[in-house]
């Protein structure tokens, strides 16, 4: 089961949620907070696996949360009605692995809180473009060159969103060597999470923005319908 902690300060909000969430059979909810210094608490308490996590509350916003937690981070999408390229950028940077609008159907909000209890992320074309401008507006990570073949595959997974899972699967490896390989990506291009080097394999040009974000043939998902 994947454990559900829902932050949001409206109580229509969390009911509509953990309604939608309640109706799917590997998905419990274990908690609901109003504000960010309640889901702080909570988050230690419950040791939730994935963290629905509104940024403008009472008391502690969203960012306010996750650095609080960022020692000890459950796996947090972030759903919100303010999609400021500031507040996304930083969210990302924090840890969020997903940043979806309120106005996402649900059954992307199922999605990724699939998707993030297994490390992968989920993120709205606005956004991945969004993210994608900022870092290549910023300032750069190393250049490819640093990564081993094995983790250049890796990091062309990560940009599709896959997890860890998925990846090993498609490159015939163990988890846990993938899981190594993603410890080894982040520390060569000096990234703080995968989300970020999801980013960062889109603007290197490792996956094509367009298969990325869905609105292109993925070639891999191609060969696994045929096979």
């Amino acid at each position: 089961m994947i454990g559900v902690l829902i932050v949001d300060d409206h109580e229509v909000v969390r009911q509509g949620l953990r309604f939608v969430l309640e109706q799917e059979a590997d998905i419990e909810v274990v908690g609901e907070c109003s504000n960010g210094r309640r889901a702080i608490t909570a988050i230690r308490a419950l040791r939730p696996d994935v963290v629905l996590l509104d940024m403008v509350m009472p008391d502690l916003d969203g960012l306010a949360v996750l650095a609080a937690v960022r020692d000890e981070p459950p796996a947090v999408v972030v759903l919100t009605s303010f999609q400021e390229d500031e507040r996304v950028v930083e969210a990302v940077r924090a840890g969020a692995l997903s940043y979806l609008p309120k106005t996402t159907a649900v059954e992307r909000v199922v999605e990724a809180v699939r998707a993030a209890a297994s490390g992968g992320s989920v993120l709205e074309p606005g956004v991945a473009a969004l993210l994608v401008r900022q870092i290549r507006e910023g300032e750069r990570p190393q250049a490819l060159d640093v990564l081993s073949p094995r983790e250049r595959e890796v990091l062309a997974g990560l940009a599709r969103g896959r997890s860890n899972r998925q990846i090993a699967r498609e490159l015939s490896l163990s988890e846990e060597t993938v899981k190594s390989h993603v410890s080894s990506i982040l520390a060569k291009l000096r990234l703080a999470d995968r989300t970020q080097a999801a980013i960062f394999g889109l603007q290197q040009g490792l996956v094509p923005l367009e298969s990325a974000l869905g609105t292109a043939p993925d070639p891999a998902a191609d060969r696994s319908r045929r096979s």
